[in-house]
């Protein structure tokens, strides 16, 4: 079971997929990650990307980077996953904290995803390691329209994995920690 790191759910458990089918962001990792979102100040107006975001958890597995979203502050979330356990185990999370009006499931693959209905300023792409499916993901959620001009992205690659840079997106910071290597990019306006 992981736990929700901060925000109004902090300590709640969520379910995580058993099996090998997802590797859930560590709880040094996310907890990490979402110190820098909360104090980074990549937005026009000098906020953090979390505060009233719309995001996209891409390769979702449990949900556990779109929850602690939105229990940071987090406007919306929509997870985006292709195993039908992971989808249903969302719904589930999604229940128990109380957040199915804020946030949407779609089963999809992030490499082919549906076109967006509406465009999310906070991404978090975490694909399986060492998959190379995290450029051709980026480059299909951009087409798809998921991204708005000056989107904050994070990709998590295994700690030796390069990211191949898609051209319209600038990397403002990277960090590693332990197996995990986090990018943060943000999409040319």
């Amino acid at each position: 079971m992981l736990r929700i790191i901060g925000g109004k759910h902090r300590g709640r458990a969520i379910a995580t997929p058993e099996g090998l089918t997802t590797r859930p962001t560590s709880n040094r990792a996310r907890e990490a990650l979402f110190n820098v979102l909360a104090h980074a100040n990549w937005r026009q107006d000098g906020t953090s990307p979390l505060v009233e975001a719309r995001v996209l958890d891409a390769f979702a597995g449990s949900g556990a980077l779109g929850l602690e979203a939105l229990s940071r502050g987090a406007a919306h979330a929509t997870f985006l996953d292709k195993d039908a356990a992971a989808i249903k185990l969302l719904g589930e999370n999604l229940r128990k904290l109380g957040e199915t009006a804020a946030a949407k499931v779609v089963r999809g693959d992030a490499t082919r995803p549906p076109p967006a209905r509406e465009a999310c300023d906070l991404v978090f792409l975490d694909p399986p390691y060492r998959s190379g499916l995290a450029a051709p993901a980026l480059a299909a959620l951009e087409e798809a329209g998921w991204l708005t001009p000056g989107a904050i992205v994070t990709v998590e690659l295994a700690n030796t994995e390069d990211l191949l840079q898609p051209s319209r997106f600038e990397v403002l910071d990277e960090r590693r920690y332990g197996a995990a290597k986090i990018l943060i990019l943000r999409h040319a306006s």
